[in-house]
């Protein structure tokens, strides 16, 4: 067996073992906290499972419990007869609730909230782990200067260029962005979220976004019509941060291979202007008309200064002329690790889970339920973390827990906040609702819920197989080297 095969087998193993433990435990924390509050407040339990349906295996405990694995991986249920009906989900009840003593609402409120009361807390213990051992961020990604406010952005594969939204409202590179839509902004990241998720539309109804940025020491506001990108319809303005040129490929018989530029090669100056972007080299020498330039290098740590004559070449895709040197660039980004405060990195997850649920139900945003994430998204989410590392895969960990928390405190009947939403209007009316009306809308909203998993599910197996379509098509080796009269594309 080679070693690549050896190698993508462990990472498979390893990437389930910890879908398994983090994905997994995240459900066992949420039940557990529902399984302790109800032992707290005297409850009678007959069922704790991890998943819903028929069991895969399970024993009965000396308590009288009944624990057990169930098929579907969609969440978990502790059984407790004396505050809901759930045979829907959990089956036939094991004991009859009206042979059980009554429970006070406020055992009810404390039981129903206490699962996501630990998944709270198990999301700032991991918090707090984080905090200590650190994290590694992108330098770039913790700015908001602008590297490159793009011309003309692509759509989506093969689809015609059209004009960059942040350059057509008169955004330039090294403009610094300071708030999106009035909401302040500290990095890349918050940019592209509030973009994305905005609700902004002009008077015709086309998108639209306020954009405040910095330039020369003075503020201004831009009002910017974002495209929807990419299969996905997600708002974007074409915009991107400063990042390093760095040489990724030389073609052979090149004016770049030539005059001694190396893959791994940083290009920090064009003829004295910094480089901070990927494409700042092609468009200056595109605009040069052929002329003579200088650039800088920097190998390892030694400055390299070259002069080099862009050679005219016939462009294979619009057959026009141009000018390359036959290099290709990619973007480097340099990490450092940061330890950021666990009530931060909270009050950072909260957020970002509030601003997805308020950008769901908004109409004016172009966020529907077909761009949620569900089970297979989530699992495909820490398949990816964990090739990234384990710091990558305990900050996702911690979004999860805050999604079920919040999530499951939402007034819906079936989950927690339901629960809490019945056993309030029964506390305010002097009597329980009918047993009859709590069973259809829990049937009603099981089913619903059901089908937005298979729905949302069928678009995250949309986009991991387009995605491996993508990785696989850049994998291929690429075809043989171009003659040196006619350079294949590059910068």
């Amino acid at each position: 067996m080679s070693p690549d095969i050896i190698s993508a087998l462990f990472s498979n193993v390893w990437s389930v073992f910890l879908i398994v433990l983090f994905f997994g435990g995240s459900i066992f924390v949420h039940e557990l906290g529902h399984f302790l509050a109800a032992r707290r407040r005297g409850l009678h339990v007959t069922r704790f499972s991890i998943g819903f349906g028929p069991k895969i295996f399970g024993w009965t405990g000396k308590d009288g419990v009944e624990y057990r694995l169930s098929w579907l991986p969609l969440g978990g249920y502790v059984a407790l007869p004396q505050l809901a009906d759930m045979r829907e989900i959990e089956g036939a009840p094991d004991a009859d609730s009206s042979e059980l003593p009554p429970v006070s609402y406020a055992s009810k409120v404390i039981v129903f909230a206490a699962g996501a009361a630990f998944n709270v807390l198990f999301a700032f213990a991991l918090a707090c782990i984080l905090w200590i051992a650190g994290t590694s961020v992108a330098k770039e990604e913790q700015s908001t200067r602008i590297g490159i406010a793009r011309e003309k952005i692509e759509l989506s594969t093969g689809k015609p260029y059209v004009p960059g939204p942040a350059y057509a409202a008169g955004l330039r590179a090294k403009d610094t962005i300071i708030a999106v839509d009035g909401k302040s902004v500290s990095s890349f990241s918050d940019i592209a979220q509030l973009v994305a998720l905005g609700s902004g539309r002009d008077a015709q109804g086309h998108p639209q976004v306020a954009i405040t940025y910095e330039r020369d020491g003075k503020q201004a506001v831009a009002l910017v019509r974002p495209e929807l990108i990419d299969p996905d319809q997600v708002r974007d303005i074409g915009i991107e941060p400063v990042v390093k040129a760095t040489v990724a490929a030389v073609t052979a018989g090149s004016v770049a291979e030539a005059g001694g530029i190396k893959a791994g090669d940083i290009v920090t100056h064009l003829d004295g202007h910094p480089v901070e972007y990927t494409s700042f080299i092609s468009d200056s020498i595109r605009e040069g008309t052929g002329r003579q330039i200088e650039l800088k290098l920097l190998r390892d740590t030694q400055e390299i200064t070259l002069k080099l004559q862009p050679r005219k070449v016939i462009d294979p895709e619009t057959k026009a002329e141009t000018y390359r040197l036959g290099l290709q660039l990619r973007s480097a980004y340099t990490f450092k690790t940061v330890h950021i405060a666990p009530w931060t990195q909270m009050q950072q997850h909260l957020l970002y889970t509030w601003r997805g649920l308020m950008s769901l139900i908004n109409p004016h945003t172009d966020v529907g339920i077909s761009k949620l994430t569900g089970p297979v998204g989530i699992v495909r989410i820490f398949h990816s973390a964990a090739e990234a590392g384990i710091a990558t895969v305990l900050s996702f960990t911690i979004l999860i827990n805050i999604n079920l928390a919040l999530l499951n405190l939402l007034p819906i009947p079936v989950l927690d906040g339901g629960h809490i939403l019945f056993a309030t209007i029964g506390r305010l009316r002097g009597r329980a609702l009918p047993q009859n009306f709590i069973m259809s809308a829990q049937s009603l909203f099981l089913v619903l819920i059901f089908s937005m998993i298979l729905y949302v599910s069928f678009f995250d197996v949309r986009r991991w197989s387009r995605d491996a379509r993508a990785a696989a098509a850049a994998s291929t080796p690429p075809p043989a080297a171009a003659p040196a009269t006619t350079p294949a594309p590059g910068k």
